[in-house]
């Protein structure tokens, strides 16, 4: 086991009628990742997209990967990946979309429930712990009635498109800052006075 070697997984939907969804900015922040170490995807045996790389040039290797398989059915290529590249839990980054944060903010943690993210679930249930690190990307709620379901399907509105490279910026930030220098440093970065 490396211990300087982290398994970065960005959630979304495949193809591209789903790729400027909001249920797919953990993808987002992994293109930004990959961008940064000049790295390119590539296809994995275990139905994902992988990309390989360091942040800065001494520091953690990062696998980036972004499952092939729906939302609801991350679990299955990310147990593969933990497998194939020997990673535990406590090395697993599920970067991931959150309703229950604001648009333009990121926040951190280990562990926890799946609060109704089907993707969460499925990867809990695959790899048999909840015990991994999140990068969460607030989204923010849906205005009025419109179901939550509807809403993270949906693209991000002209006025968020505007700051969404920023968010994008920051999550990929709080990703190197956990593998360079763990929870607490990113946390203390990103989340900022209540």
């Amino acid at each position: 086991m490396d211990t300087n070697q982290w398994l970065v997984v960005g959630l979304g939907n495949p193809g591209p009628d789903y790729a400027s969804n909001r249920h797919n900015v953990g993808q987002m922040v992994l293109a930004e990742l990959a961008d940064r170490a000049s790295a390119s995807f590539r296809s994995h045996k275990a139905n994902a997209m992988v990309a390989e790389g360091r942040t800065g040039i001494e520091g953690p290797r990062l696998v980036l990967a972004k499952p092939n398989s729906f939302m609801n059915l991350s679990g299955g290529p990310v147990a593969g990946l933990v497998r194939f590249f020997k990673i535990p839990a406590e090395q697993l980054i599920v970067v991931h979309d959150e309703l229950d944060i604001p648009f333009d903010s990121v926040r951190l943690k280990r562990g926890g429930g799946h609060g109704g993210h089907n993707g969460l679930r499925d990867i809990i249930s695959a790899i048999g712990t909840p015990d991994f690190l999140r990068v969460r990307v607030g989204i923010g709620r849906p205005p009025g009635r419109q179901p939550a379901a509807d809403f993270v399907l949906r693209d991000f509105a002209s006025a968020e498109r505007e700051v969404l490279p920023n968010l994008l910026t920051d999550a990929a930030d709080a990703v190197e800052l956990l593998a360079r220098e763990g929870l607490t440093a990113a946390q203390q970065r990103f989340h900022g006075p209540a």
